[in-house]
């Protein structure tokens, strides 16, 4: 019997990508945080869970080459989709719009969730070795 990776780990393995790719965007808010004109930004994981969703459901996506020197594609090229600004609550006077204790408020909760994720693998894949070695 074969085992299948996808149904065992879940959305985890997904979520542990996404809060990694969180966790720089926060990170490179807060080291601009006193950068004239910058502008924060910030993910959104429902809308990332739901894009990823929406694509599992969909299948596969197979794309005819019309002449032989094109390069295959398995899927819809995965270009990093634009990433949303972040509205600021009060506007400053160098138009930054990082709030550095929201952005660090907002990274100690990336990181607790990035904690639980890994977790949660880190159980499945101990459940997974004693079940190979039947414990």
């Amino acid at each position: 019997m074969s085992i299948n990776f996808g149904s065992a780990l879940g959305i985890h393995e997904k979520a542990l990508t996404f809060r990694a790719q969180r966790a720089e965007v926060l990170a490179n808010n807060i080291a601009n945080a006193d950068t004239p004109n910058y502008k924060a930004r910030d993910l959104d994981f429902a809308s990332v869970l739901a894009a990823e969703s929406s694509r599992q459901q969909r299948g596969p996506v197979s794309l005819n080459r019309t002449d032989s020197r094109h390069i295959a594609a398995d899927g819809v090229p995965s270009g990093e989709a634009e990433l949303p600004y972040r509205t600021p609550f009060q506007a400053s006077l160098d138009q930054n719009t990082v709030d550095l204790q929201i952005e660090q408020s907002n990274y100690a909760e990336n990181t607790v969730q990035l904690q639980a994720s890994f977790t949660f693998l880190n159980s499945k894949f101990k459940g997974l070795t004693a079940a190979l070695r039947g414990e």
